[in-house]
């Protein structure tokens, strides 16, 4: 975490009587006249000289232990460092500033207090001294923030720098990742006017299960069932939806599905997937080096990952060339594929494809192109947040074929929001289209039986209005 140090012994902690009396308090007495902003800076300022101070008179790399055994231990030195630098501090206020201490030294300083709040499913850094979160499907100003931009800047290389990137002028704008999964994007000045921006989408420690589905109304046991069917009977799906739709959360579980033989190979921008089965390879794509060189993209991942025998390809979202290689491969005995794109509806995911086949380079027309998807796609699977915050699957729909130059597609389950709540909070109803699908004989072959009746035209859940 630091540079080598040559380590310097600490003094003891001087007594109560060893004290300099004339030395001026560095944090004012509670109940004194300063203000509440003077005090917030002569804090920050302990904090800071406290940090340099640890740095300064440790060797880092001569700690011995797990992050909890370090964590004690530099716990101690602090402890030791507060008694000399004679802070009339309380006992509470003593042990913030040893956290934040410690946060700084371990973590990532002021996002360590969010990080820990697993009710914040985003976190929105605009520039240092505004911090926003999103809680329940609503934004909120938080009072974290950071020193200054440098702060900041800091944070943020010592998060990209733990995934092999860098977020500098030559590479203003970076995707990275935390520890837990969470997805993190960086941008910096000069791009960024007033100073550096992060967005935080959490991977919660206790990620959304077909349970939770289920209990919060966002899908029904029929969706699930003939969702683990068509995973089970090898059909490819494209789970489609907007930003911060739960598109990610939801492949997680698809993928849950997948039996525990095959071999499956993912492929990210930043690593989130979470796959169970024991027979997993994840990659990664690279971004370019400071040359401007070495770019590793998800076509290249793709490319050469049909040079190793996957049962199961898994791309984290298409949104480039990489689309038709995806196709291609779809079409050429990999089935039971999945991955996500960004659209709107079922019927803009296939102009979306469209779109971002061209960008391959290659001059296809538009009939072949839907050609290609309507034999590669079996199955779209639409998530949608809703007004109010909520997420839910709101619709399934399987391809059928082409009809001249029309990508034929029939809803077998559908949401159907009936109004919004005084307080904007979105309501309807997951119904059964009463369509059967055309792939109930390929289910049947896989093993999968299921109750025809689930496809019968009736409401399978309806919300509660509050």
């Amino acid at each position: 975490m630091f540079g080598k140090r040559n380590t310097v012994q600490l003094p003891p902690a001087p007594s109560k009587n060893d004290r300099p009396q004339e030395k001026a308090p560095t944090t004012p007495k509670r109940g004194g006249s300063g203000s509440g902003s003077e005090k917030q800076d002569q804090f920050s300022e302990l904090k800071q000289r406290l940090h340099r101070n640890l740095v300064d008179q440790i060797d880092m790399t001569r700690l011995i232990g797990d992050e909890e055994e370090l964590r004690g231990q530099v716990r101690e030195i602090v402890e030791g460092l507060c008694e000399q630098e004679n802070t009339l501090l309380n006992y509470n206020e003593r042990q913030r500033l040893i956290g934040e201490v410690l946060d700084e030294t371990f973590g990532l300083g002021p996002l360590e207090v969010l990080l820990a709040d697993n009710s914040i499913s985003d976190i929105l850094i605009n520039g240092p001294k505004q911090v926003y979160v999103e809680r329940g499907g609503n934004l909120e100003l938080t009072e974290v923030k950071f020193r200054d931009n440098g702060h900041l800047m800091h944070v943020i290389d010592k998060i990209v720098s733990s995934v092999g990137r860098r977020c500098d002028e030559t590479s203003p704008m970076v995707d990275a990742r935390l520890q837990d999964g969470s997805r993190v994007n960086a941008v910096i000045p000069p791009l960024a006017l007033d100073g550096a921006s992060m967005s935080i989408r959490r991977f919660g420690a206790d990620p959304l299960t077909w349970d939770d589905y289920i209990r919060y109304k966002s899908c029904t046991p029929e969706i699930r069932d003939f969702l683990e069917a068509c995973v089970i009977a090898h059909m490819n799906i494209l789970i489609v939806g907007g930003t911060g739709s739960g598109k990610t959360t939801l492949l997680n579980n698809l993928s849950s599905f997948i039996p525990p033989t095959d071999r499956i190979v993912t492929m990210e921008d930043a690593a989130e997937l979470r796959l169970r089965q024991p027979h997993v390879v994840r990659l990664e794509s690279r971004p370019p080096n400071i040359e401007g060189k070495g770019r590793i993209s998800i076509r290249d991942l793709l490319i050469n990952s049909l040079r190793m025998r996957p049962d199961r390809i898994v791309v984290g979202e298409c949104r480039g060339a990489e689309t038709l290689d995806m196709l291609q491969a779809m079409n050429t005995g990999h089935d039971g594929s999945l991955t996500t794109i960004h659209a709107n509806s079922t019927r803009d995911a296939v102009q979306r494809v469209e779109t971002m086949v061209m960008m391959a380079g290659f001059e296809l027309p538009l009939r072949a192109i839907r050609q290609q998807f309507a034999s590669a796609i079996h199955l779209l699977v639409q998530a949608q947040r809703l007004p109010g915050g909520l997420r839910k699957i709101v619709s399934v729909t399987e391809v059928q074929g082409m009809e001249g130059d029309i990508v034929t597609m029939q809803d077998i389950f559908q949401f159907e929001q009936l109004g919004t709540t005084p307080k904007g909070k979105a309501y309807g109803q997951i119904v059964s289209t009463g369509l059967r699908p055309m792939c109930l004989d390929r289910l049947q072959a896989a093993g999968c039986n299921l109750d025809t009746g689930m496809f019968e035209r009736r409401t399978l859940v309806r919300d509660e209005v509050d």
